[in-house]
């Protein structure tokens, strides 16, 4: 097996209270080869997102990593980066599509100028080669160019969630975070996205941590899986045998919660 391109290891975080503290990751560990796609189920409140706000530093206070965790990528420790360090890591190393992201994209603003700012923050681009490398992420999610100087209103959902993954996929990073991608998104654009995610990655060979409660979904997609409950990664297997034989109590409870497609019928 090859070297871990992600490789998280006793990782906790509290969120501090004036009278007590809350534990939303306990001792998480776990691991992302490269081209991998591994995912993280589990309900609502188990941790998920702050695993994902953690490996990028994004969380801000009252959320508090202790003192042990570590988040290597390519073997350097996240948590010890200083803040220039932090500001060429984001988006160059590790990209982030958030809980609907759809919605992120500035709304006053032309889907070039998105593009622009990152480009040029990042990369130094001129207006001229920003343009040039726009035209060509949108086409890799098979988005009209000419579209580049409409605005995020005048796209549908899912194109504005095509758009959102291609500015993350614009400064080539090893590893894409996709917090609940498709969740207010219809079942058929689900698919068209995740597909083309998933033809993106074979292209260009970045790594998916993909987190949604959603684990029949997340069988489709993923190559492995782990399961959270209230802060602890309870089982980690490939997505087979999450699937197929699943051993923690409350895996198979998740997809007991399925409603079968052969009920009986009602009177």
């Amino acid at each position: 097996m090859s070297e871990p391109l992600l490789s998280v290891k006793n990782l906790t975080i509290d969120y501090i209270g004036d009278e007590t503290d809350f534990r939303a990751v306990d001792n998480v560990s776990f691991d992302v080869a490269p081209g991998e796609v591994f995912g993280l189920a589990g309900e609502s409140g188990c941790g998920k997102s702050t695993i994902a706000f953690a490996i990028s530093r994004l969380h801000r206070p009252p959320a508090l990593i202790r003192t042990g965790s570590e988040i290597l990528l390519d073997g350097r420790d996240v948590l010890d980066l200083d803040q220039k360090e932090l500001a060429a890591f984001r988006w160059r190393e590790v990209a982030m599509v958030f809980q609907s992201a759809m919605n992120s994209l500035n709304p006053v603003l032309r889907v070039e100028a998105q593009f622009y700012d990152v480009l040029k923050t990042h990369l130094g681009m001129t207006k001229v080669q920003a343009r040039e490398r726009t035209a060509e992420m949108l086409r890799l999610v098979d988005i009209n160019p000419d579209r580049m100087r409409d605005y995020p209103h005048q796209f549908s959902g899912g194109m504005r969630q095509r758009i959102v993954i291609a500015i993350c996929l614009a400064l080539g990073p090893k590893l894409v975070v996709m917090d609940e991608p498709t969740t207010a998104l219809d079942v058929v654009v689900q698919r068209e996205i995740l597909q083309r995610i998933n033809e993106l990655r074979r292209k260009l060979g970045f790594s998916v941590l993909f987190i949604t409660h959603d684990l029949g979904l997340m069988v489709q997609f993923c190559d492995r899986i782990g399961i959270m409950l209230g802060g602890k990664l309870v089982e980690q297997n490939t997505a087979q045998a999450i699937y197929r034989t699943p051993q923690h109590d409350y895996t198979k409870k998740l997809w007991a919660s399925f409603p079968s497609l052969h009920g009986g019928v009602l009177a």
